[in-house]
């Protein structure tokens, strides 16, 4: 039996039907937790089996053939082809030349790029998570560095051979963004380098990786869950900037960063 206090999250978790923090604080609950652990295998186990038991069986013919009596029989084809004739011969031309139109049209747009592109919004926005998702794990006690320092000319060459570039390391405490240290992280499919920041009591993390092909882009922003996220890329490398402070903030670091 789950405990009480995290019991009725079991099975939003096993739904996944709860949002990210929660997802992360009931992982965490989870490692602590043996009843709760045990159950959520017991629910598992029974989700399993419901799903490779054959439940299904074919329904005997006479009680199929009752079914269908009580069900009037469907439309005469010769109906359904005088149907279709009511429709003139020209004005179904012009239907038929109004979609080849709007087909040109959209492919038209498409390759002059007015419609956006879906498929790269969704990796977007699948990276946004997954950064947002990085941040709230490092706020975890002993997560948030690998390498605890305000000293640039430390933090910068801690990442020397754990990485296959060089990230860009700056300290900006004079302007109210001291450095913290930084630590390797994880996303878009590679090793990343993770810097930390404070601000105020808020810590920002500034997710940092090579992009050799991709263009300068101006910073673009967005919030989840709370949490302030811009991206752009410059000089052949993405950033994500990621933190809960005001977003007046957010944007005066990563103005200063790109600098």
């Amino acid at each position: 039996m789950a405990c009480e206090s995290n019991g009725r999250l079991l099975h939003g978790y096993l739904d996944g039907e709860l949002d990210l923090v929660r997802t992360l604080d009931f992982e965490e609950h989870l490692k602590t937790c043996a009843a709760c652990a045990g159950e959520l295998r017991e629910q598992q186990n029974l989700r399993q089996s419901l799903r490779s038991a054959n439940l299904y069986g074919r329904a005997p013919e006479s009680l199929r053939s009752r079914i269908r009596a009580e069900f009037p029989a469907g439309p005469d084809r010769r109906v359904q082809h005088a149907q279709r004739k009511l429709i003139p011969m020209p004005r179904r031309a012009a239907l038929n030349w109004l979609a080849a139109a709007a087909a040109i049209v959209i492919a038209f747009f498409v390759g002059a790029g007015v419609i956006p592109n879906i498929g790269g919004q969704r990796q977007t926005d699948l990276l946004a998570q997954e950064v947002l998702a990085s941040h709230i794990r490092s706020l975890q006690p002993g997560h948030l560095f690998d390498v605890q320092s305000t000293d640039q000319h430390t933090v910068k060459p801690w990442f020397d051979g754990k990485l296959d570039f060089a990230p860009p390391v700056v300290d900006l405490a004079p302007a109210g963004f001291p450095l913290v240290g930084g630590r390797l992280d994880y996303a878009n499919g590679r090793p990343v380098a993770a810097l930390v920041y404070g601000r105020r009591l808020h810590y920002i993390n500034l997710f940092v990786w090579p992009s050799p092909q991709a263009q300068n882009t101006p910073p673009s922003s967005q919030v989840r869950e709370g949490y302030n996220i811009l991206h752009w890329t410059q000089a052949g490398m993405t950033f994500w900037a990621v933190s809960d402070v005001a977003p007046d903030d957010l944007q005066t670091f990563v103005a200063l960063i790109r600098k």
